[in-house]
């Protein structure tokens, strides 16, 4: 396995996902408090309170409460909750909406325990006080926080992980990546998974290669990580290997 730089400029990829709508819809009373806190707060906050992840689309999240049948968006801005309003049900895969969206629940805490992990294999670590000096980095990374340069090595390592994983799933959402066929790119991320050995999700495409013949060369993000997956349109994996 090999290590490799972001493919996509994160500058480039971070400016054309900011929320630019000025208005946003008052918030649901449940989580009206919410609005201005932290990334990492927020979501420790939303789950206690019964919400969990439904869906990602670069600084806009959608969670859904399955005891209120409410789903919300979460549009995140420097690190914090920007705004919070009401969606659709088929915002989070539910009442017939789309279903798909519901599959990729549990990203945020899917990338930190890869990450996490990685990291401990690493470097050794395994206290308490690092696991949470590293999530706390990896949530301010993923969410656009500043970076607290006042803050230990454990922070710094979760901060860089959390940006690198940001920087995935932007580059998945691409124009670049939509040229490859969804059964194809579901099927490379799998086998990304497998092959990196990382937790089911961890996975996924960040650039495409048209091959000809229905044949797609797909470059897989798992954290740091790349592999090269040849693939056919209807997902059949030819090959996959480091990148």
């Amino acid at each position: 396995m090999t290590r490799f730089s972001t493919l996509l400029s994160v500058t480039a990829l971070l400016a054309a996902a900011l929320p630019i709508s000025p208005a946003h819809a008052a918030p649901p009373r449940d989580v009206d408090d919410l609005v201005g806190a932290r990334g990492s707060s927020g979501e420790n906050a939303l789950q206690s309170r019964g919400y969990r992840i439904a869906k990602q689309n670069g600084l806009t999240n959608y969670w859904w409460n399955s005891a209120k049948d409410q789903c919300i968006r979460v549009v995140t801005y420097n690190g914090r909750y920007d705004a919070i309003d009401s969606a659709s049900d088929g915002d989070c895969g539910h009442g017939g909406g789309n279903t798909a969206a519901a599959a990729v629940a549990g990203v945020a805490a899917i990338g930190l325990i890869a990450a996490l992990a990685s990291h401990k294999k690493s470097h050794g670590d395994s206290s308490a006080q690092h696991d949470s000096e590293y999530e706390r980095g990896y949530h301010d990374g993923l969410y656009g926080g500043d970076y607290d340069r006042n803050d230990s090595e454990a922070y710094h390592s979760g901060f860089s992980a959390g940006n690198a994983e940001r920087s995935n799933r932007l580059a998945a959402n691409s124009q670049i990546v939509r040229g490859a066929p969804a059964a194809a790119q579901r099927a490379c991320a799998r086998r990304g998974d497998e092959f990196q050995n990382v937790p089911a999700g961890s996975s996924v495409p960040v650039s495409v290669y048209p091959q000809g013949g229905d044949r797609y060369e797909i470059i897989i993000a798992s954290g740091h990580y790349r592999s090269r997956c040849t693939v056919t349109g209807n997902g059949n994996v030819m090959s996959m290997d480091p990148y």
